[in-house]
This record gives structure tokens, C-alpha cells and sequence, in this order.
């Protein structure tokens, strides 16, 4: 069974997946670092190739790691919106959407210029706003279990989705 993280950028599931991976044993993978890895910048993709072609190469990675077992996923802010992305993920995993509020998420990602959706728009909060508010109810369809990170840290996050599945396999 995998551990999936979804949820904005800037909600924080790298670090979390990470600390779970440590806690757990498990490996951890990044969709967004996989895709770096083998293609390149994902700016340098959305630039040259598109978004269409960027969603299709998370696919394809999707593909491969739900595959496998005793992982910890952590997915693309859009990764999600892909109901083909989300069937093959649930097959084999549990979907934590790790939720943030939006004050946390602009001051997350205000000063991070490699995030495509918000590069060079000159309206980041607009922008980060529009995609909440239509990602969110997305997130909350595909998850398994909402887990609120305002004001926790990563321990306080990676401990509460690991208590989440023991209760489960208990």
C-alpha cells in the first residue's frame, strides 16, 4: 500500500513526504522530481512543450510507481485532476489531501519563481487563488483522508498521516 500526498503548491508534501519515507522505511518519490530527473526543468517544459505534454509525462510517471508497494508519493499540485492519475493511484494507495489555507500557501510560494502556473503572471495571489478554489473540491473527491497543515510542522503533519494508517491497519 502507498502513501499518496496531494494538495497545493506550497502546502508542503515533499517535506512531509520525506519525513514519512525516514519514519517509515518506505522510499519516496516526488512526481515533480522524477520528471525533473529525466526531462529536464518543468518550467522548460510548460515553456517549450505545453501543459498538455507536462500532465501526460505525470501520467506516465503515475503509471510506473503505483506499480509498486511501500512507497510514499508526493504528487504535482495538478497531478490530481486527472481522474486517470487518481484510478491508478487508489488502486494500490491511500490519497492524504494535505490542506492549507490560503495565507499559507501565498507566503509559501510568493517568492518562488520556478512554479510555472505562477511564473510571470504579476498576480500571484489572484492566480493562487483561482487554482485553490478550483482545485480544492478535487482534492477533497479523491482523498481518502483530509489532513489540515496550518500551524503544524512537518513532524506534526507526517505523524498525524502515519497515525491515520495504522488506525486503519489496526
Amino acid at each position: 500500500m502507498n502513501i499518496v500526498l496531494c494538495g497545493m503548491m506550497g502546502v508542503g508534501k515533499s517535506s512531509v513526504g520525506i519525513r514519512i519515507a525516514e519514519r517509515t522505511g518506505r522510499m519516496w518519490y516526488d512526481t515533480d522530481v522524477v520528471i525533473t530527473d529525466r526531462y529536464g526543468r518543468i518550467s522548460d517544459i510548460f515553456e517549450f512543450y505545453g501543459e498538455a505534454h507536462f500532465r501526460s509525462l505525470e501520467t506516465e510517471i503515475v503509471r510506473e510507481l503505483s506499480e509498486r508497494d511501500d512507497l510514499v508519493i508526493s504528487t504535482g499540485g495538478g497531478l490530481v485532476l486527472k481522474p486517470e492519475n487518481n484510478e491508478m493511484l487508489k488502486k494500490n494507495g491511500r490519497i492524504f489531501f494535505m490542506r492549507a489555507g490560503f495565507e499559507t500557501l501565498l507566503k509559501r510560494v510568493r517568492a518562488d519563481e520556478s512554479r510555472p502556473l505562477l511564473k510571470n503572471t504579476g498576480k500571484t495571489a489572484e492566480t493562487l487563488g483561482k487554482l485553490l478554489e478550483m482545485r480544492t473540491p478535487v482534492y477533497e473527491h479523491v482523498a481518502d483522508y483530509i489532513v489540515d497543515t496550518d500551524g503544524k510542522s512537518v513532524d506534526e503533519v507526517a505523524d498525524e498521516i502515519i497515525a491515520l494508517l495504522q488506525k486503519e491497519n489496526a
